[in-house]
């Protein structure tokens, strides 16, 4: 990353009808959540399984990617100063209804959870899939915000296929974003810099992560209400009956966009060798020739 002041501006146009564009914009957001195992699992207990090929969880627990979170954190941020409503969605197991409370307890403003009962990872085109259908059976929705990408696989596709999906113009790498009277400012992240992007809604973002979206810590009796507050929860059936888009088989099987072929843990070798000599300087001498024997077999 370069100075900041090199900074581009582009403008990314939505299919919306001109008049929908002069209108002021609504703020329905949309920001969708992912469950990983915890990146801050020692070293030593991490495993890996070679048949099914994906870590093991043993005692390690799952927390909410730390990029969707700070996705909620910008939504929460952008509803703060311009109005609107946050629907907090995750494609997961029972067990990510702990992170729809967490954003609930954060103060989003709904929760949806589409129950994944097939593969523990499916690949991210089967996940945009499913995302997209979510979001059209919300229906009305203006700006859906996701992660940059996963802390486990980190493939980072996610946002970008769920616009394809959904027929509508993506953004990635924001981390601000500014209400203007007929649309977006967003401030993305570059190899060279930084753009501001004009935008007109529906759109989907990616955001990363930066000083300014460093997720809220929620108050203890936010949390407590949040254990209350109710969770729509529907299946794959669900939104294939209103959805021809989704294959419910091909989904449980966690899809067909790529294959991983190996994983393993990386491994790295230590060998020690001890410089001899009877005094300082030939010990000096004796590193520096191995330092340089070293150095030309290369």
């Amino acid at each position: 990353m370069i100075a900041a002041d090199i900074i581009s501006k582009r403008t990314v146009t939505s299919t919306a009808s001109a008049t929908a564009q002069k209108q002021k914009i609504k703020v329905n957001i949309v920001v969708c959540l992912k469950q990983i195992l915890d990146p801050e699992i020692p070293s030593r207990d991490f495993r890996v399984d070679s048949e099914k090929m994906e870590a093991q969880r043993g005692g390690a627990s799952l927390v909410t990617n730390i990029f969707c979170e700070n996705a909620l954190e910008t939504a929460l941020q952008f509803r703060e100063k311009f109005g609107g409503r946050i629907t907090a969605l995750i494609f997961a197991p029972a067990g990510g209804e702990d992170s729809l409370r967490k954003a609930l307890a954060m103060k989003a403003d709904a929760a949806v959870h589409v129950i994944n009962d097939g593969a523990a990872h499916p690949d991210p085109l089967a996940v945009a899939r499913v995302l997209a259908a979510a979001v059209r059976r919300l229906g009305n929705i203006d700006l859906v915000m996701v992660g940059r990408e996963s802390g486990d696989w980190g493939v980072g596709q996610t946002g970008g296929l769920m616009a394809e999906e959904l027929g509508i113009p993506s953004v990635s790498f924001v981390d601000r974003l500014e209400k203007q009277e007929r649309g977006l400012l967003l401030h993305r992240q570059t190899d060279q810099g930084w753009e501001n992007v004009e935008a007109q809604t529906p759109l989907v973002v990616t955001i990363t992560n930066d000083d300014q979206n460093l997720p809220r810590i929620p108050k203890t009796r936010d949390i407590m209400l949040s254990s209350r507050q109710p969770i729509i929860r529907w299946s794959l059936e669900d939104l294939a009956a209103d959805d021809a888009g989704i294959d419910v088989a091909e989904i449980r099987a966690g899809g067909g966009y790529y294959r991983v072929v190996d994983l393993a843990i990386p491994t790295k070798e230590i060998v020690c060798e001890m410089v001899a000599g009877e005094t300082l300087e030939e010990r000096v001498d004796q590193l520096a020739d191995r330092i340089m024997s070293v150095v030309r077999s290369l």
